[in-house]
Parts: structure tokens; C-alpha cells; sequence
């Protein structure tokens, strides 16, 4: 070999080292800010106690309005360690489940819709507005789906849970190699539970998802998520993010474990799993 063939042989090998060790180390930043992303959404210092039903039940209790509306998103959930939200021991009971209904077509902003005005319709469109944002893991998507699916009096989109989601994935460092690595994000709703209800127009929502980020290889990350869901008449009738404060947040909790089970969450199966 030629010392003109052999040097650039040397010059190859450092390259594809030198690519490796990027895509390695861009890999891991990545999967850390997804981690860190949803750990500063769920981060609590409170310990575990018993599930707080009772505070949502009393707020069920008053009169049909705004008082009744806030002191449902108000009441405290469940109180979990962040390592909740990360791994735990499957459940050796069974698990309550809930039958999420199928989206009918795809509505504004691209996210998918058509679901009934039924506590279980508010839940599917929350679940849709959720996977849509977390795997556009954009600022200017997240704004794009809060203008079409919230109302003018709910939390504005700098405020939203979500876009704060967005900053820390994307103030961790990771974001800078997403699009170039084609590293993919999946949000997949996975239970759920209705902590309360106004009427017919009105469900406080919680989902919670099973986050994942991979390229080479994969970070996995449980995170629950509640919204004020508002019926409205607009194209034929849609939920949408309602009027008022963030609720208190949901119990990020592995799904199927006990503690998911005792923070009130079920699974989530589809009509063609009956």
C-alpha cells in the first residue's frame, strides 16, 4: 500500500471514530434532555401518600359553574416521587381499563378529531393534542396546535405544561442534533382517568403517556398530563383546552404498577380490543 493510500485509509478510520463518537454523545444528550424535559414537569419533593379522591369528590359536590370547574382542577392528586415516572414492578392485580374511542378524521393544525361528546370523547382529544406536540418537539407547533385547539381564557401557550416540556428537551443540548440524527420521539397514551365532570360540556381530563426517544438507543419515560376539557360547537363540535388555571398536577406513575393504579389511572384499551 502506498503511503498516499495508507494515510488516507488512517484519515478514514479517525473520521468514522471521530462520527461515532458524535452520534454516540448526541444520542445521549438527546434521551437526558427527553429525561430531563418531563422530570421538570413532574419533579416533586412530597412524598407518596394516599390517593386524594376525596378533594375531587367534594368539588363534584357543589353547585354546576365556575366553582365547581376550579375546585375539581384544583384538588391534589396523588403525590409521586420522580422515580415514579421511570420504572416500577408490574401490578399482580387487574388492572381497571377504559375504552378510548377512535378519532373520526384529522381537524385544525393537523391533529386528529372527531371524537363524541362523552367523558371518554374528552380524553381522546386530549391524548391526540398531547402526542401531537411531544412529537413535534417544536416550539412554533406547540403554538400552532394551543391557537386552534384552546380557548381565548385558558393558559396562554407560554405558560402551557407543554411548551415548557419543549424548552427544557430543547435547552438540554439535544435539541441541536434532532433533525440532523432523525431521532424520533413517541408519545402513546397508555391510561387514563376523568377526575371529574360539569355537565356534558365539561370533563377534567388526565392522560397519562408512555414517552420514548430513540436513536441507537432508547430512554423511556412515563408522564401524566391533565387538562380542563370544554365542549364547543365549532366545526360540528370539538373538545378543546377550556377556560381557567392549569389544574394541580397528574401522578407521573410506570404504567400497570400498583402505585399507577392507586393514583387512579386505567388502562387504556380500543373498542376493537372488547
Amino acid at each position: 500500500m502506498s503511503t498516499a493510500a495508507a494515510t488516507a485509509d488512517q484519515w478514514g478510520r479517525r473520521r468514522l471514530v471521530r462520527t461515532l463518537v458524535v452520534v454516540a454523545m448526541a444520542a445521549l444528550l438527546l434521551l437526558g434532555g427527553l429525561v430531563y424535559a418531563v422530570y421538570s414537569a413532574v419533579a416533586s419533593t412530597r412524598t407518596t401518600t394516599a390517593a386524594p379522591a376525596a378533594a375531587a369528590q367534594a368539588a363534584e359536590q357543589l353547585p354546576p359553574g365556575p366553582a365547581r370547574r376550579d375546585a375539581i382542577a384544583a384538588a391534589a392528586m396523588l403525590a409521586v416521587p420522580p422515580e415514579a415516572s421511570r420504572s416500577g414492578t408490574p401490578s399482580a392485580r387487574q388492572s381497571l381499563t377504559l375504552t378510548l374511542p377512535p378519532a373520526g378524521k384529522v381537524g385544525p393544525a393537523d391533529v386528529p378529531t372527531g371524537f363524541p361528546k362523552t367523558p371518554e370523547g374528552a380524553i381522546g382529544q386530549l391524548a391526540a393534542i398531547e402526542t401531537t406536540v411531544l412529537q413535534g418537539m417544536s416550539i412554533d407547533r406547540a403554538h400552532q396546535v394551543h391557537a386552534a385547539w384552546s380557548t381565548t381564557n385558558a393558559v396562554p401557550v407560554e405558560a402551557w405544561e407543554l411548551t415548557g416540556n419543549i424548552q427544557a428537551f430543547l435547552s438540554s443540548g439535544a435539541g441541536q442534533y434532532a433533525d440532523s440524527l432523525h431521532a424520533a420521539v413517541v408519545a402513546t397514551p397508555v391510561a387514563a382517568q376523568v377526575k371529574g365532570v360539569d355537565g356534558t360540556d365539561w370533563v377534567l381530563a388526565c392522560v397519562l403517556l408512555d414517552v420514548k426517544a430513540q436513536i441507537s438507543t432508547q430512554a423511556r419515560i412515563a408522564y401524566g398530563h391533565c387538562e380542563r376539557m370544554q365542549w364547543t360547537d365549532q366545526d360540528g363540535g370539538r373538545w378543546v383546552i377550556g377556560d381557567g388555571p392549569a389544574p394541580a398536577r397528574a401522578p407521573s406513575t410506570w404504567p400497570g404498577t400498583d402505585l399507577a393504579g392507586q393514583a387512579g389511572w386505567r388502562t387504556l384499551t380500543s373498542p376493537a380490543d372488547q
